[in-house]
């Protein structure tokens, strides 16, 4: 009888939270707050508005580029191609030829595709290859140095995208890159402090060679400095004459598995011959009428950012305020319960039966919010992830693209930390990844990012690994509405999620949405970190009376590429103030 109120209930809830749709409009956001000294953004940056095509990532080069390939007469497909291989250029800490990532795409007639190119284990790993003979998991071995690299897929994505979607020839889309890397591009602020803060790594990962590094023991990068990067444009060459092959056979495969030959699973041509992308359903859903279309397992991404939108959506966010005590205590208690899922029930659906339909169904998420108590706050550890009936039981960056017919590309990608695994392939100039770390190395123990996982995501020779790349494309009454995505290792979903929130529920323009504080829960450990000012000091007082444990995040939450279209067709591109995003259109 109680179940069945609470249905009732959680029906009616989301009768009464539904609202008129907000206008699309430039800045109409009003701050409600007790503190009138407050601000909710972290940056007063404006977006971008022009009436034809977007290009939104990391770096503003490779917006540039994205720009230009369709002011040539490219497609959605083929600007986000030759963005990706730019930021492997000008963006090293992230952008990549040696990691893996997804793309959702949304053709100028609605239809939907999804595209898993992450990394595999190796076929030499095996699930207990980070532990010791105690059975403890080796401090950083999943995580720096050759043993941490699983078999790239970046470059078998892109070339597969672009076989299936794209317009322009192959030659035409790598061009821009190669010209970037023999010419070089003079280093950001945050590129050239980048470099500095890991040249100590890079050293000890790759004795002797050049890559990244300032000629002298002590020398450093300085902002404005051109860094030519030779031995990534003769790679970027041989991509560009033999597709997929310049990169997974001959010349570039023989280098990658020279350096890999000192791993512990090391990578071999049979590694880079079986690996292919993988086209999967995208995850879809609706909140608030509008229809969400996400990125399927091996991301994790799709289904927690449904789960959430259907968790918080009886909820009449919009009356109650951005960050007010009932907003916030909703949202935690939702991602509170969708990360305790995510560990339990998600990984590679190659290797393991994900119950995708079953995680998303309202009787089951009913069923999950049953124990909310707005008295105070749910405890972690008296929650797992959900009980299905019948069934067996941080580096990385974003683009964002919509071109003159409505076409729109998302793509995550990833050699997830800053700088992968510090190791450059010698020879080819590329950074490997360090994405085995993102297995769960010992089921039940938390990896870098605080992320625990089960046996759905143990390491398996072949076998992807989880991931919380969200790259995301919002429709409205059947027509482009967002294109949205984020780096951030865990804090990705949360990230996404209330930037979606700030646009339909709280009425921000795109780019306030991406300047708006953010915070993140993610079930273990029970924890709530924010971004300094994300929240009133009364509104802290009232959650932690209620024993929510919330503290200052040290850093920033994401790095927000995002695209929005207004209701005359006019095109915001948001990107984050946080590092040096950047949109671009035409």
């Amino acid at each position: 009888m109680r179940y069945l109120s609470f249905v009732v209930l959680f029906v009616l809830l989301a009768v009464a939270g539904c609202r008129k749709n907000p206008s699309a409009s430039k800045g109409a956001y009003t701050f409600i707050t007790d503190d009138p000294g407050a601000k909710p953004f972290i940056s007063d940056k404006k977006g971008v508005f022009q009436p034809h095509v977007m290009a939104a990532s990391a770096h503003p080069e490779a917006s540039k580029v994205g720009a230009a390939i369709m002011k040539k007469g490219g497609n959605a497909v083929d600007a986000a191609v030759a963005t990706f291989f730019a930021l492997s250029v000008v963006h090293p800490s992230a952008g990549n030829l040696g990691g893996g990532g997804f793309m959702v795409f949304r053709d100028k007639s609605g239809q939907s595709f999804a595209l898993d190119f992450r990394e595999k284990a190796p076929y030499a790993a095996s699930r207990d290859m980070y532990l010791d003979e105690k059975g403890d998991v080796v401090p950083n071995m999943a995580w720096l140095g050759h043993s941490a690299s699983g078999v790239p897929g970046s470059v078998d994505g892109m070339a597969v995208a672009h076989q299936r979607f794209g317009k322009l020839s192959w030659k035409e889309v790598i061009q821009p890159a190669i010209e970037l890397a023999e010419n070089g591009v003079a280093l950001t602020d945050d590129e050239a402090k980048g470099l500095n803060r890991v040249r100590s790594d890079i050293r000890k990962f790759n004795p002797g060679e050049p890559y990244f590094l300032k000629a002298g023991v002590d020398t450093v990068w300085k902002t404005g400095e051109l860094h030519v990067q030779a031995d990534l444009g003769k790679t970027l060459r041989r991509i560009q004459e033999k597709g997929r092959a310049g990169f997974y056979e001959g010349e570039t495969a023989q280098l990658l598995i020279a350096e890999m030959a000192k791993a512990k699973a090391p990578i071999v041509q049979k590694d880079l011959d079986d690996y292919h992308s993988a086209w999967r359903t995208p995850i879809t859903g609706t909140y608030r009428g509008y229809k969400v279309i996400s990125m399927s397992p091996t991301s994790s991404g799709g289904i927690a950012l449904v789960q959430l939108m259907k968790l918080v959506e009886p909820y009449p966010l919009k009356k109650w305020g951005w960050h007010s005590d009932s907003t916030t205590q909703v949202i935690i208690e939702a991602e509170r319960r969708v990360y305790a899922d995510r560990a339990k029930w998600l990984g590679d659906p190659d290797f393991f039966k994900v119950p995708a339909k079953e995680l998303l169904e309202p009787a089951y998420l009913a069923k999950r919010w049953s124990d909310f108590d707005w008295n105070k706050a749910s405890d972690s550890k008296a929650i797992s992830g959900g009980a299905i009936p019948g069934y067996e039981s941080n580096e990385t960056t974003h683009l964002s693209v919509v071109d003159a017919e409505g076409a729109a590309v998302s793509i995550t990608t990833t050699i997830n930390n800053g700088y992968g695994s510090r190791v450059v392939v010698n020879g080819a100039g590329f950074l490997m990844n360090d994405e085995m770390e993102d297995f769960a190395v010992k089921p039940g123990v938390p990896n870098v990012f605080g992320l625990v996982g089960a046996e759905a995501n143990s390491v398996q020779p072949g076998k992807r690994m989880l991931s919380s790349m969200t790259p995301t494309i919002l429709e409205k009454d059947g027509k482009l509405f967002m294109v949205v995505g984020t780096p951030g290792g865990s804090t990705i979903i949360t990230s996404v999620f209330q930037t979606i929130v700030n646009v339909i529920d709280h009425g921000m323009s795109m780019q306030e949405a991406v300047n708006a504080l953010k915070f993140h829960h993610q079930w273990l450990p029970d924890r709530t970190t924010f971004e300094q000012g994300a929240f009133s000091e009364k509104v802290l007082a009232k959650l932690r009376s209620k024993g929510y444990k919330i503290e200052p995040q040290a850093g920033t939450l994401g790095r927000m590429d995002c695209i929005l279209v207004l209701p005359d067709g006019t095109l915001e591109g948001g990107s984050d103030p946080r590092g040096d995003d950047t949109s671009v259109g035409w």
